[in-house]
């Protein structure tokens, strides 16, 4: 078998889809020995926020010189983005030693492709002797198939309205959903959550004996200064390389969950870990400036609260440009109608894209869902040259913006790069 061979039966495990339940990855991780019983976990969930919140929790045990590893969903342009350690990812030779050993495995109980990469990224991280992961659940919690973790620490980000077919169709339900990867005598951190959940959390934590860390009691924002009190210590957030203020909360978030955490991580290694979050961890796609000039910016707000967050920050330059124009791709799951609804008012062009992929949404129903709404959207069929047209035009003034699905605009990116 050589790589090429793996990937492809890797990625052909995609047709089982979403398999609910932890049986399965169970019985594949028994098969592996349980790999994850010999790591220190951090768990991190949410509707969004959860890969940058990794990121950040991540990033700042690499500055306190800890061995990390870091496993995120979905990747950009390479299957290795999603397992790393201190922010280098996974080898080539190892995902082919792995796909070796569960090759025959795969052939007799047809395990999904998300059951297969956590247990590889545990045994990865295992093998090579980490002293932290910090891993990011898939969808949900519950169900998902990281919650078979012990971990030290489980921080939840945001919670809103998505994939309501399979968490439920509330706040409350979708919040149990997340709560229930809180384990006992773990500490438990929440982030700027609906307060109607609060309770939920609360009562999660109080059943599992976990400690519990509500952010919104040990912050204060004053004029886009973002002011973290924990105990004596106080934390003053004012940028990240991650753009929006968004990701202050974030970044706030990941200090509140180490510093309750571990007691011997200093400050430096926490203002350290803060700025070097790209570089020790390859997020990509969080208000990403792809060319300033002109400008390009890739975002991978799926839904309502994560487009809500860009136009925060997009509104701020959208008066230096003379026209704007809006790529969106999106996954068939998502409320992409009020996606559009926020963006529309500040694009005078919009066009629909979209991948080879079954779950992806098809440009058509786009547009047709759009014009109902009184929202005009064009079709795109390749983006990729559109936005190298648009490169040559050294001194435009305008702006363009891809944003939606990760998974789209991965392939998108790569087609630029490549």
């Amino acid at each position: 078998m050589q790589l090429t061979e793996a990937l492809q039966k890797l990625f052909s495990l995609h047709q089982f889809g979403i398999k609910l339940g932890l049986e399965s990855t169970i019985k594949l991780l028994n098969y592996l020995g349980n790999p994850q019983k010999e790591l220190n976990c951090f768990h991190v969930a949410g509707s969004n926020g959860k890969g940058s919140t990794s990121s950040f929790i991540a990033s700042i045990l690499t500055e306190a010189k800890y061995k990390v590893g870091l496993y995120t969903s979905p990747h950009l342009l390479r299957f290795n983005e999603r397992i790393r350690i201190n922010g280098l990812e996974i080898s080539d030779d190892y995902v082919l030693k792995f796909m070796k050993l569960v090759d025959k495995y795969i052939d007799d109980n047809s395990p999904t492709f998300f059951e297969l990469t956590t247990a590889m990224a545990f045994m990865y991280f295992a093998d090579n002797n980490i002293d932290y992961a910090v891993i990011e659940t898939g969808l949900g919690g519950r169900l998902d198939s990281t919650n078979i973790i012990e971990p030290l620490a489980v921080t939840i980000t945001t919670i809103s309205l998505e994939h309501t077919n399979i968490l439920g169709n509330s706040l409350i339900e979708i919040a149990k959903e997340k709560a229930s990867i809180i384990k006992p005598n773990s500490k438990t951190f929440i982030g700027l959550v609906p307060e109607i959940t609060h309770n939920v959390f609360s009562e999660y934590a109080e059943n599992a004996n976990s400690q519990t860390f509500f952010l919104s009691q040990y912050i204060s924002d004053i004029n886009n200064l973002l002011t973290l009190k924990i105990l004596k210590n106080e934390f003053n957030i004012y940028s990240t390389p991650l753009s929006g203020k968004h990701q202050l909360v974030n970044a706030a978030l990941a200090i509140l969950t180490i510093s309750n955490s571990l007691k011997n991580i200093d400050s430096l290694s926490i203002s350290r870990g803060i700025r070097k979050v790209k570089e020790n961890s390859g997020i990509q796609c969080r208000y990403e400036i792809f060319s300033k000039y002109p400008r390009i910016i890739f975002d991978s707000a799926h839904n309502p609260e994560g487009v809500e967050s860009f136009v925060e920050e997009f509104k701020k330059e959208r008066k230096n440009y003379s026209k704007t124009i809006l790529i969106y791709g999106t996954m068939k799951d998502k409320d992409y109608i009020n996606s559009l609804k926020s963006l529309s008012s500040y694009f005078d062009d919009i066009y629909a894209t979209t991948i080879d992929y079954e779950r992806a949404e098809r440009i058509e129903n786009i547009i047709s869902k759009a014009k109902d709404n009184g929202i005009f959207v064009r079709a795109l069929h390749n983006p990729s040259a559109f936005i190298k047209s648009y490169l040559s035009e050294k001194n435009s003034n305008k702006c363009l913006v891809a944003l939606g699905s990760i998974y789209i605009l991965g392939q998108v990116k790569l087609k630029l790069l490549s």
